[in-house]
């Protein structure tokens, strides 16, 4: 079966990003001159997928305000004449399928997966984290689902991150079977330096069968009452098989100070409207 849906958690409290996070999803933050989360939805439209689950919480509904019509804008934009304008306006409100659902407690990545039940079914599904952009010449979850349709399990994307970094990401312990592929054998939720197995994390891009959600369901909560993805993931180990592709591109977290600005100069950077003027600027400033 085809992977024909996405999922995207975007309920978190962003509180790497405090204090503009405190009245705008980190989701929202601009990286040049559109949010981090419309390139995750642009990503899953150059992929074929546009039918597309937002799960949001409170005070998130600048997301949905973002992909839906804004008339009072639309007739300003006419009634100048700035037709090119009009147009991105109203193709952004058409860009895909989206639904939202909202997630009424911060319990978790695996609780947040779980509101998506309804809506995915008994199909494959994609997962995309709000806040992680990857940059790469073919979309980073088409990579996975291209994976997905051949092995027809849980595909979990990942690379390879400096081993002073993996108290910070799930690691991977798999068993290298194809070229750029790994069986799974287990996983550990932000292992401390000493104790984990390799520096292959999981970055924000998976696709999930349905069975996740029996995981889920079965899963307990850990550290501060909430049910981690990576906990029902090792439980469905015991059930069926899921590798980890490790895909081609940057990956940027945006919901990091770091990474945001690392992402805002680069995407600048790639920009053709910008990046002339932008590169000699920077010339005269490093």
């Amino acid at each position: 079966m085809k992977v024909k849906k996405a999922v995207i958690p975007a309920a978190g409290f962003g509180t790497r990003f405090l204090p503009a996070t405190k009245s705008m999803p980190k989701e929202m933050l601009t990286i040049v001159d559109r949010p981090a989360i419309h390139y995750v939805v642009e990503e899953l439209i150059e992929a074929g997928i546009e039918d597309i689950l937002i799960i949001i919480g409170r005070n998130k509904e600048e997301i949905a305000n973002y992909f839906d019509r804004s008339p009072e804008l639309e007739i300003f934009l006419k009634d100048k004449h700035k037709e090119a304008l009009y147009d991105m306006t109203e193709n952004i409100a058409n860009m895909a399928n989206i639904h939202y659902v909202r997630q009424k407690e911060a319990r978790g990545l695996g609780h947040a997966v779980y509101c998506a039940k309804t809506f995915v079914g008994n199909e494959p599904f994609a997962l995309l984290l709000g806040d992680d952009l990857v940059y790469s010449t073919t979309p980073c979850i088409k990579q996975l689902a291209d994976m997905y349709d051949k092995y027809e399990s849980t595909i979990l994307g990942v690379q390879s991150v400096p081993k002073d970094q993996v108290n910070k990401y799930g690691i991977v312990d798999g068993l290298k079977v194809d070229e750029d592929l790994y069986e799974v054998k287990n996983m550990i939720e932000k292992p401390s330096v000493e104790d984990a197995p390799s520096n292959i994390a999981i970055l924000g891009r998976y696709i999930l069968t349905p069975d996740i959600f029996e995981m889920i369901e079965q899963t307990a909560p850990g550290k501060g009452d909430e049910i981690q993805l990576t906990d029902a993931l090792r439980s469905l180990l015991d059930h069926k098989e899921i590798y980890a592709y490790e895909f081609d591109g940057k990956r940027y977290d945006t919901g990091d100070k770091l990474g945001y600005l690392k992402a805002t100069v680069e995407y600048a950077l790639r920009n053709e409207e910008l990046s002339e003027d932008f590169r000699a600027y920077l010339r005269t400033i490093i």
